[in-house]
């Protein structure tokens, strides 16, 4: 009951209904073999092109209609026993279900004949498996009732090509008809006229073809329809055939087909009247699935062109193309607009492409260089890689990230380089103004490093310049005396010259501090390095009650270095030390061990401080813990060492606080 309640439109019925009975007469009137009944039958199309379309739940309303359609045609055209009339619309209907089922399970639904996979299982399922149903069914039923004296063996092979070649014209046209058509495609004038000129010669050779007996004259109607299937597809595929159908039907029933013959010969006749249609629906079909399939294949091609292109015209980045040799074929619009000329441009000057766009868009500086990479490239099919200046539209040059590799085919032989080019302008220039920046940050902490020190430093010039003062007193009071007192005078002179030599020493320290020198690297003993800091910061050290613990070996190797910037290095370390104990209340102790450890000399600076939270950060510029630093001094420190080849890290001391630790290469001795 569930089957019933599909029904489908009465219109749809009635269709159906009349498109039956028309087959059926069609088919009688080119049954043209005596004795046999029907030759083709159109009916089979019209009934599996049905199913197919339509829901399965409604075919029981097609089988009652179809049952209606052949009980009026055996009424009024074939005349057969109602019970032998019922048995062959059994294996009528039969035939239909079968294909249709079959089809549905191997293409799915809806079966749209767009492929030639389609194609192929419509003609072996629907044409070739389903038919055998309805030959075997209704030759029974015709030898089984003496149906004008036709026998099983003599009528089912006619049996079988007529519901064949029926499907082959009948069911495409349908499906075409009812799917195709739903979608109004635009038609141009030209295809109108194309169209128009093919059908006239199709027609014109369809009467020929059909009305003349010589060798394979019906088969020279062949070129016609697969014009029709390949310009048209399956709409002109629909067209061909029922046209063809139609000049057949109309030149049996006049009698000037030359598929008419005397009665010997007529059974002959019929099988190839059946073959001819059948091999041109099929060829037809075929071709027409090809075509699709290549318009098809074409259309995605396009697209996905399109697509690539348009993928290319969009990156942010210049595309070049260019053939095994390097002469450019393609260059992205982004490219085009960057250099301010197009490709064809370069034609016709004298020199390549490729010479023309080097001497036209590159910096002078960068040209030898440029060629001489690209021609190691070319010859050997090693990527190109380099920085150059290329001269934009407006006459500036601008930094380029130039990359090019080659593309191989399945042999590994160059079919095409594909180059990319990236503005690196603005990034190249941020670099160096930051360069810049981090050299002159660089010069002023070194400087506010300084003006810590110079109460130090001013501390220790006042010394002895005090003593050399008290001592000239002292030496002009014994010259004085009467008689002079030459000794005392003479030992007075002697420590003023001392003390002048360590104000000497003091301003040597001092400009070298204060002097931006590119003198080769010393080579230094890294202790009496270590020796000079702490003299340097001996009285801060004494006025913040830090105790200092140092270990340092004594034959420490000398290492790399200058001299002035490592002090600079260990005074920083051991300010932020002492710093760091400013609010400790136990035993202040600050910590300094220098030691080799293989290739390196490694030296150590502890407190007994906070420690330090974030060792991570510390080295970063501008990151400081303290509320009036400037959060350049490790990061500077860690510069100098690593520049040297060293290290410089953090780690926590063992008790507690901070441990500041840096390794320096110990210095090779030249060979003799």
């Amino acid at each position: 009951m569930y089957a019933w309640s599909h029904s489908p439109r009465f219109q749809h019925l009635a269709l159906f209904y009349l498109a039956y009975v028309l087959g059926c007469g069609f088919a009688q009137a080119l049954a043209i073999v005596p004795g046999i009944t029907v030759s083709i039958w159109p009916p089979g199309g019209v009934f599996i092109a049905t199913l197919i379309l339509t829901s399965p739940y409604s075919w029981p309303w097609w089988i009652l209609i179809g049952c209606l359609a052949e009980m009026t045609a055996q009424l009024v055209w074939f005349h057969s026993p109602l019970l032998a009339g019922l048995l062959i619309y059994l294996g009528n209907a039969l035939c239909a279900v079968v294909g249709a089922t079959l089809l549905n399970r191997a293409i799915g639904r809806p079966v749209r004949l767009e492929t030639l996979r389609e194609v192929l299982a419509f003609v072996v399922l629907g044409a070739g498996v389903a038919p055998l149903a309805s030959a075997t069914v209704g030759s029974a039923a015709l030898a089984w009732f003496g149906v004008k004296s036709q026998t099983f063996t003599s009528v089912w092979p006619l049996f079988w090509i007529g519901d064949a070649t029926g499907i082959l014209l009948v069911a495409p046209p349908a499906l075409v008809a009812i799917q195709h058509w739903r979608n109004r495609t635009q038609i141009s004038a030209m295809q109108w006229t194309e169209a128009g000129v093919l059908g006239l010669i199709f027609l014109g050779v369809a009467a020929l073809a059909l009305k003349y007996d010589f060798l394979l004259s019906a088969y020279i109607i062949m070129p016609p329809i697969l014009w029709a299937a390949v310009r048209f597809e399956f709409k002109g595929v629909a067209v061909a055939l029922c046209l063809l159908a139609l000049t057949t039907m109309a030149l049996t029933l006049s009698g000037s087909s030359q598929f008419i013959g005397d009665p010997e010969t007529q059974r002959q006749k019929q099988v190839m009247l059946q073959l001819f249609l059948a091999i041109s629906a099929f060829s037809a079909l075929i071709v027409a699935a090809i075509s699709r399939q290549h318009q098809q294949a074409l259309l995605s091609l396009q697209q996905s062109e399109r697509s690539l292109r348009d993928l290319v015209e969009t990156l942010p980045v210049m595309i070049d193309c260019a053939a095994p040799d390097g002469e450019p074929v393609y260059r992205s619009r982004q490219l085009r607009e960057f250099l301010g000329y197009e490709l064809e441009e370069l034609d016709g000057v004298g020199k390549s492409r490729l010479a023309g766009t080097i001497d036209t868009s590159v910096h002078p500086d960068d040209v030898a260089g440029v060629k001489e990479n690209l021609a190691r490239s070319l010859a050997t099919g090693e990527p190109f890689a380099r920085m150059l200046r290329l001269q934009r539209f407006d006459g500036e040059y601008r930094w380029v990230d130039t990359r090019a590799v080659p593309m191989r085919n399945a042999e590994g032989a160059i079919v095409q380089w594909n180059i990319t080019c990236l503005d690196i302008d603005g990034e190249v220039r941020a670099q160096q103004k930051l360069r810049l920046a981090q050299e002159r940050l660089g010069r002023a902490s070194q400087l506010a490093s300084l003006a810590e020190l110079s109460a130090s430093i001013a501390h220790e010039v006042n010394q002895p310049l005090a003593a050399i003062v008290a001592n000239s007193l002292a030496c002009n009071r014994w010259l004085s005396t009467d008689p002079p007192n030459l000794g005392r005078a003479k030992l007075t002179a002697e420590r003023i010259i001392r003390d002048a030599n360590s104000a000497a020493d003091v301003v040597s320290r001092i400009r070298a501090l204060f002097k931006q020198s590119t003198e080769a690297k010393s080579s230094t003993a890294l202790g009496s390095a270590i020796a000079e800091a702490l003299a340097l910061v001996a009285e801060e050290m004494e006025q913040r009650r830090i105790r200092i613990d140092t270990d340092v070996e004594g034959d420490l190797p000398p290492v790399s270095l200058d001299r002035v910037q490592v002090q600079q290095v260990l005074i920083n370390l051991i300010r932020n030390g002492m710093e760091a104990m400013d609010t400790t209340t136990e035993d202040r102790v600050l910590g300094i061990r220098a030691r080799r450890l293989g290739d390196v000399v490694q030296t150590e600076i502890s407190d007994h401080g906070p420690g330090v939270a974030v060792s991570g950060r510390i080295f970063e510029p501008f990151f400081t813990t303290k509320g009036n630093g400037m959060g350049m001094g490790l990061t500077i420190c860690r510069s100098i060492v690593e520049s040297r080849g060293g290290r410089l890290w953090a780690e926590k001391n063992k008790k507690h606080g901070a441990l500041f630790i840096f390794t320096l290469p110990v210095e090779l001795k030249a060979a003799p």
